[in-house]
């Protein structure tokens, strides 16, 4: 990717910024403007900090124009950035769900959590070490509750069901959802011939709920919106359609991991099921990669649903 093409203008003063996570186009930091004022919606790891920075400045804004920092939750692909940012921004609050505001003030316990999941090495590569919020400077959220930018009112809602510190953003101006992954993973590999995108639910542990992901998925499509802005990745339309294929899948996901709750070797089962159901569902999309391809594209998204999909199986037993 060459420079600059990391900044995508979307309309309605929306701006997605690629973060360079893992490789082009698979993660997404947002930037809403209005009336001079903007805010950041997800931020990708500390490792996207010069991107999110040159945003601003390829818009003619300056850090003290940013008014919020808003994770959608703090996985830390989407909030791993969130402290060295906000140390960037002096004028900037960070809106943040209340199950997560003590991890954003003290990312110790997270990191931890996320090196458990991805092992060191990993954890140097793509993460590095994570920086805290000061507490003053950190506001929470609440189901419902509006957050106003420039001219427009943003609002927010609690969404579990991929993690219960998750809340989703709603945008009344370009009527979208900044959905973070609740409303699924969609690649720009996996598009059809005539460009149609196929999306699929992320189980990533460890708090994978199917029925109360599902609720939310229905609540954001109550709103009957136009667009979602998602962080893997990209503002899609047709929301209705890609809603009801991906709980579709989620129904699936969730028969299969029934019937595999005391195989053996119940891992690898899981993986093996999840390429199987992936493949099955992307050539009825008519997408012309081969097996071998789709597999690589989603070998990371195959292995962490498969882990997630174990701690949701064990936590019903108990």
């Amino acid at each position: 990717m060459q420079d600059g093409d990391w900044l995508i203008p979307l309309g309605h003063g929306v701006h997605a910024i690629d973060t360079g996570f893992q490789r082009p186009r698979f993660d997404a930091a947002y930037l809403i403007v209005d009336e001079g004022r903007a805010a950041f919606i997800d931020t990708g790891t500390r490792h996207a900090l010069p991107r999110l920075l040159g945003a601003l400045g390829a818009l003619g804004l300056a850090v003290d124009d940013v008014d919020w920092v808003i994770p959608t939750h703090v996985h830390l692909d989407h909030a791993g950035g969130v402290g060295p940012l906000m140390h960037a921004l002096p004028r900037a609050q960070l809106l943040v769900h209340p199950r997560g505001a003590r991890h954003m003030i003290d990312p110790s316990a997270l990191y931890q959590g996320a090196l458990a999941v991805y092992g060191q090495e990993e954890m140097d590569r793509s993460y590095g070490q994570l920086m805290g919020v000061p507490a003053e400077r950190v506001q929470v959220s609440e189901d419902g509750m509006a957050a106003r930018l420039g001219d427009r009112q943003l609002e927010l809602i609690f969404t579990p069901g991929h993690a219960l510190h998750h809340h989703c953003i709603w945008d009344p101006v370009s009527r979208g959802w900044f959905t973070g992954d609740t409303f699924g993973l969609s690649y720009r590999e996996l598009d059809n011939a005539a460009g149609e995108p196929w999306i699929f639910p992320t189980s990533t542990p460890v708090q994978f709920q199917p029925q109360a992901l599902r609720s939310s998925v229905l609540r954001l499509l109550a709103r009957e919106p136009e667009a979602v802005y998602l962080t893997h990745f990209g503002r899609l339309g047709h929301v209705q359609s890609l809603g009801q294929s991906q709980m579709a899948l989620l129904d699936e996901v969730v028969t299969l991991g029934h019937a595999l709750r005391d195989h053996p070797q119940r891992h690898q089962a899981l993986r093996d099921a999840l390429g199987a159901l992936y493949l099955k569902s992307l050539r009825a999309h008519g997408c012309t990669l081969t097996d071998g391809q789709i597999l690589e594209w989603l070998a990371i998204d195959i292995e962490l649903n498969a882990q997630g999909m174990g701690v949701w199986l064990d936590r019903e037993r108990s």
